[in-house]
């Protein structure tokens, strides 16, 4: 856990900084992106040392393999080979970067994780849950976030949004629409598995309204992180 421990030696004091993870889960548009940056900015400024991640992504293998699963591409992805295809990228983010980051004392923020498996490929895919916690947990190396922060928001909402940054977006810039093409049942499933979740595991996951303004959102997401790291900020 991160915090700040005030070492006295020689009447100097010195700040010590420890490791923290903090996920952030969401549907698409939930707007989880934007307040991952906008918490790493104000650690930043609190003084901390901010390493921030995507999955999938953050490495040379999983870039590669995102373009595959974020993209449209012309053959259908069997739902268990999409699951696969995400936690071997896991893998190798956990164990060529979050955990050395960790070691390093660095705060660790990663715009998804393990629940997104269990709210895509199980809620969304349907499929079951008991291999998808092995393998979450397989592939992650059995490491868990102290804390998670599922912004949530209606499915209407969150497609409406991600429809319309992909369409302001400039032509050749990567689209990433493969999930926004998914039928809005397939997105309402995502959202419930979501907040089955965060009732399964209250003291981790904390759920904020994605549906208010950003900077609303922001003021809760701090608040939250605050408490979750014993008030340090």
């Amino acid at each position: 856990m991160l915090y700040y421990k005030i070492l006295i030696d020689n009447s100097l004091s010195k700040r010590e900084t420890l490791s923290f993870f903090i996920t952030f889960e969401g549907i698409e548009g939930s707007g989880k992106s934007t307040q991952l940056k906008l918490l790493e900015a104000h650690l930043k400024e609190k003084g901390a040392r901010v390493l921030s991640v995507r999955e999938p992504g953050g490495t040379l293998l999983g870039e590669s393999v995102r373009d595959l699963l974020v993209n449209e591409i012309t053959e259908a992805i069997d739902a268990r080979a999409e699951l696969l295809l995400y936690e071997a990228c896991r893998a190798q983010i956990v164990s060529h970067v979050i955990k050395p980051a960790l070691k390093e004392g660095k705060v660790v923020l990663c715009d998804r994780f393990v629940d997104s498996t269990s709210a895509y490929q199980g809620g969304g895919r349907e499929i079951e849950a008991e291999p998808i916690e092995l393998i979450n947990n397989w592939a992650s190396y059995g490491l868990t976030p102290e804390l998670t922060i599922l912004v949530d928001c209606p499915p209407e909402l969150g497609i409406k949004r991600a429809l319309e940054r992909i369409e302001g977006m400039d032509e050749g810039e990567s689209k990433e629409d493969r999930f926004e093409k998914e039928a809005m049942s397939f997105h309402t499933r995502v959202r419930e598995a979501y907040l089955s979740l965060a009732k399964r595991f209250p003291d981790r996951i904390k759920v904020v309204d994605g549906d208010a303004a950003k900077e609303d959102v922001q003021k809760e997401v701090i608040r939250v992180v605050s408490e979750g790291m014993k008030n340090v900020l």
